[in-house]
This record gives C-alpha cells, structure tokens and sequence, in this order.
C-alpha cells in the first residue's frame, strides 16, 4: 500500500513537471512568433504579406475563367440585347416559361429589355423577370441584364403602366435640385430592384442647346452643361444605391440635334471643340465617376468625323473620342438599332459588325436578331472581325456583371 503511494506521488511529480516543461515551450514559441525588433522588425509581416500575395495570385478570375469557357457563339450572344418577343418568336411575352429556358439555351443573351406590352401587375412582372434571370444563371452561370427605359416623367415603362405602389415622378425639366435628383434615382432604382430589373437606361445626359428639339426636351436636365452633369451624375448616384445600374445617354448628345432618330436621320453641326464645351460635359463627369455604362446616340457629327456616319458606328467617335480622349473603358452600349436612322440605311447584320469595329461592345434590340447574330458571327469567320475583338467586348461586359453576381 506504502509503496502504491509513493508511486502515485512519484507520477504527479511527473506530470506536474511535464506540464511546467509544456508551459515553458509555449512561451518561448510565442516569444519567437511575437513581433521583432530591432534589425529584424517588419520580416514577420512581410512573409505574411506575401503569403496574402500568392493566394490573390490563385485567386481564379471569374472573368476570365468564363471567357476562355466560352464558345465563339455564346460570346457573341452576349453582346445584344434584345426584347423577349425577338428571343422566343412569340408575339407578346408576359412570362417566361419553357419556351423562354430553351431560346436562353440556344441563344444566352447579355440582356432583355422590356416594355409596357410585358407589363400586366406587379407579380407577374416579378415572376418573368426573376425567372428568367434563373434561366441565365442556370445555364451559363453569367447574370443576364434585365432592363427598362425608366427615365420618369414622360418616359416610365413600369411607373406608366398603372403597376401598384408605383407612381410616375417628375419630368426631368422640372428638377433643379440635386437632392431632389438622388431622391429619383433612389425612388426609381428601388422599385426596379424590387422587381428584378438590373439596369436602367437612365438619366438622359443631353445638354438642351437646340431650343427647336422636341426629341428630348422635356427629358432633359436643361441647357447648362453643368448643371445638367451634376444633376444625371445624382440620379446615377441614386440608382447605383439600389443595385441598379444607370446607363447615362445619348453620346454625344441629342441635345443640340435636328431631327428625331426614332424616325431618320438627326445631327449636329457642332465641332469636337464645341462638343467638348457643352454637350460631352455631362458624359466626361460621369466617366470621372466611374460610369459603367454609356449609350451611343444615333447622332450623326459630320464636322468631327467628316460624313454622315451615326455616332453609334463611328470609329471617330466611340474609339477616338469617347475611349481615347476621354478615357471610358466601360461598356458602349447602343440606342436602339430598330429606330429609323439605323434601319432606313443598314441591314441588320451589316450594322452590328459596323457597331464592333467601331469600338461598341453592345446592340439593343436590332430589327432581326437573327440576321444580326449571324453578321457577326460570319464576319469573325471571314476574317471582318477577330475573336480577339469580340473577347475585348465580352470582358467589359463580364466585368461589370461579375458585380451582379457579388450582389446576389
């Protein structure tokens, strides 16, 4: 019994004294790890710094990882917009349903754009748009831009169409303060958040300096090119809070314009010099608040770029102009390539490569899709166009829309 107890002493010696030993070891591990001075201070965090380094190195690039992913048709898919109706075939879409997965699959568009027609109440509208954004993840795990010309006043497709708890704002005219202006864009920005859209062809940045145009003019912020600048970049700054991009319009302006492109032709005779002072104003301020996306007009600018060429097709003007001088490397989108002063002189398939090699990276609702998507597609094949070129559009467009994913 005697002897049991002095090894029962013995062994809590033991392990009273490994345990000591233990404390001892961390201390001196924590000493080492601690921070050092002197002529080794800051070689710690170095070596962590690079660690932190080579992780965001492997970090895979969304980006790029779907582009290299991607056939050439599914790139070029990307690039158009269209409405609902031009995606299935079907005469008037107000939900999307079988028809709508499979034209998706076939064709995985960067957008859809909706109108009044696909407007019956708040939920079906909410429906549609959130299933078809369902439908785009699905397939090819790239959000799909769900859009809507949402200006307020006289141009409000949702607010317009009676939709419950949604009323029309102001006329753009009427607003001179820019609170007032960042309470619109919030306003807007949220209902169209609400429902599922993601992109708003809003606020109109055209500088009124044509008393006689009637194309803009009660959509227009007034004919202070500065004044008009602040008040769009307000009405950006209030939809980007709702997670809703703005796409600020129409380069280079359809302010100064004769003419209404919805029907032909329309330009100005203003020189790059006198552009630069009034009209490109607001684009200029919105570039330096880091727009993500512009819409190029219909605008012909025969004293800058020397013929009758649309601004949307312009080399002169989107490369040129609106990339190199004044610095934007977000996406260009196009007006509508329906409207007359694109229709009446081009086919569908000859504009959108027009569109490409002019520095463009998006076609809104051209007037036969398919036609369109073929044009490009053939001209990559026939050697217009490189894939190289095409890929330089897609990049920009992912870039913006991998934010659409960080949101969800």
């Amino acid at each position: 019994m005697k002897s049991k107890k002095i090894i029962a002493v013995v062994g809590g010696s033991f392990l009273l004294a490994a345990a000591f030993l233990l404390i001892l070891c961390i201390k001196f591990v924590n000493m080492k790890e601690s921070s050092p001075t002197g002529k080794y201070a800051g070689k710690t965090e170095k070596v962590e710094q690079t660690t932190t380094d080579k992780k965001e190195q492997k970090k895979p690039d969304w980006v790029e990882e779907k582009i290299s992913g991607m056939t050439l048709e599914e790139k070029v898919a990307q690039l158009f917009i269209i409405t609902p109706e031009a995606l299935t075939g079907m005469g008037k879409v107000t939900a999307a349903g079988d028809t709508t997965k499979r034209c998706l699959e076939q064709y995985p568009v960067g957008g859809m754009i909706y109108f009044a027609g696909n407007i019956e109440d708040r939920q079906q509208l909410s429906d549609m748009l959130h299933t078809t954004q369902s439908y785009s993840t699905e397939q090819s795990g790239i959000p799909i831009f769900l859009s809507v010309d949402e200006e307020g006043g006289t141009v409000a497709r949702v607010a317009g169409s009676g939709i419950s708890n949604v009323s029309v704002v102001e006329d753009m005219c009427e607003v001179t303060d820019e609170e007032r202006a960042y309470e619109i864009g919030q306003t807007i920005g949220n209902y169209l958040a609400e429902l599922g859209f993601n992109l708003d062809y809003a606020p109109v940045g055209d500088v009124l300096t044509n008393p006689e145009n009637t194309v803009v003019k009660k959509r227009s912020f007034g004919n202070d090119s500065a004044k008009v600048a602040a008040l769009s970049q307000k009405v950006l700054d209030g939809l980007h809070e709702e997670n809703v991009y703005g796409v600020i319009k129409h380069f280079p302006g359809h302010g100064a314009t004769a003419g209404d492109t919805h029907e032909g032709y329309a330009y100005t005779d203003k020189s790059l010099e006198e552009l630069e002072q009034q009209e490109l104003v607001p684009f200029q301020n919105a570039i330096e608040n880091h727009i993500a996306i512009i819409m190029a007009g219909h605008i012909s600018v025969p004293n800058v770029t020397g013929d009758n060429t649309p601004s949307s097709l312009s080399k002169i003007m989107i490369t040129d102009v609106l990339r190199e001088k004044m610095g934007f490397d977000g996406i260009v989108i196009t007006d509508a390539l329906n409207m007359g002063a694109i229709s009446q002189h081009y086919s569908s398939a000859e504009v959108s490569v027009r569109v490409i090699e002019a520095g463009g990276d998006m076609l809104l609702m051209p007037e036969n899709f398919q036609e369109a998507y073929q044009g490009i597609l053939e001209a990559v094949q026939n050697g217009t166009l490189t894939e190289e070129r095409i890929d330089e559009s897609v990049r920009r467009i992912l870039k913006v829309k991998e934010k659409l994913t960080a949101e969800d």
